[in-house]
């Protein structure tokens, strides 16, 4: 392996970090600047929007994709994929979009498409099934995120490939519950993506049982050249447990990873996502 550089929450701290997303400062033009106050709302980035009827979680699914400077001009390319659950245009879509189109213009990574997955049920769909009481309280349902994992493999990853010119270069970033839902992915199907950018997981779920488990699912890794890029805030119910899933995988994880784990006390929760994301893209998408 290659390596770069108290486990419940409270509800109400959930309820904080996890409510509506739009409203968040426009991304910068470079990696550094994106990190400073920006205005409050984010531009519009260049996108199309589309719904995909799912049978997986039983509901039409609202997709918002970005496509980079070119796409339509080069038409023999084909584009790398970066997918993102709150995606939607009042969520983190235009946050992603714009980052990733500054960086595109500055050369800091290769043109890629963004595919943003627009909430219904986000703590149904973010969530593993729990045994802890306290975690039920959060939403109506949760548990959901096998079924929605299959949209995104059996439904939308498909989708996607009809309709655009992909490779198989893909990449999935979140925070908190979406960032649980990542670190789940790899762990238990790491095949479905080739690159994992998790910012504050929320891996204190279910009394943190994917960290306990998550030795047991490292065959799963064997032969496969994965990157999985780790960052939390001082919040500790996310910092302690990736720091101990970071440090397992440091010692036995497979030859094939390339581990990131960037703690960054000097962040909250609430912050983290838009500070960290541009020099997460750097390392993990940069040339």
């Amino acid at each position: 392996m290659l390596l770069r550089s108290t486990l419940s929450l409270p509800v109400v701290l959930l309820l904080a970090g996890c409510s509506a997303r739009a409203g968040r400062p426009a991304a910068t033009s470079s990696a550094t600047a994106a990190t400073a106050a920006a205005p409050a709302a984010d531009a519009t980035p260049r996108h199309v929007t589309f719904t995909l009827a799912s049978r997986a979680t039983n509901e039409p699914r609202v997709i918002n994709v970005y496509t980079p400077p070119g796409y339509e001009r080069e038409r023999g390319t084909a584009y790398p994929v970066v997918y993102m659950p709150d995606g939607g245009m009042e969520e983190d879509f235009p946050h992603i979009a714009n980052t990733i189109d500054s960086l595109i213009a500055l050369r800091e990574i290769a043109p890629v498409l963004v595919v943003g997955i627009e909430n219904t049920e986000r703590r149904r769909d973010m969530t593993g099934p729990t045994t802890v009481a306290s975690d039920s309280t959060i939403a109506p349902r949760v548990g959901g995120s096998a079924a929605f994992r299959r949209f995104i493999r059996d439904e939308l990853m498909p989708e996607i490939g009809r309709r655009y010119r992909v490779t198989d270069e893909t990449t999935i970033v979140g925070e908190s519950l979406v960032g649980l839902f990542i670190v789940e992915t790899f762990l238990h199907e790491p095949a479905l993506f080739r690159r994992y950018i998790a910012l504050d997981p929320s891996v204190w779920w279910n009394g943190g049982e994917l960290v306990r488990t998550a030795q047991q699912r490292l065959g799963g890794l064997a032969g496969l050249e994965r990157t999985l890029f780790l960052t939390t805030s001082r919040e500790p119910s996310t910092a302690e447990g990736t720091a101990a899933l970071a440090a397992m995988l440091r010692a036995q994880a497979p030859a094939g990873l390339t581990l990131y784990h960037e703690p960054r006390p000097d962040l909250e929760h609430g912050t983290i996502y838009r500070a960290a994301i541009p020099a997460a893209f750097v390392k993990v998408l940069g040339r």
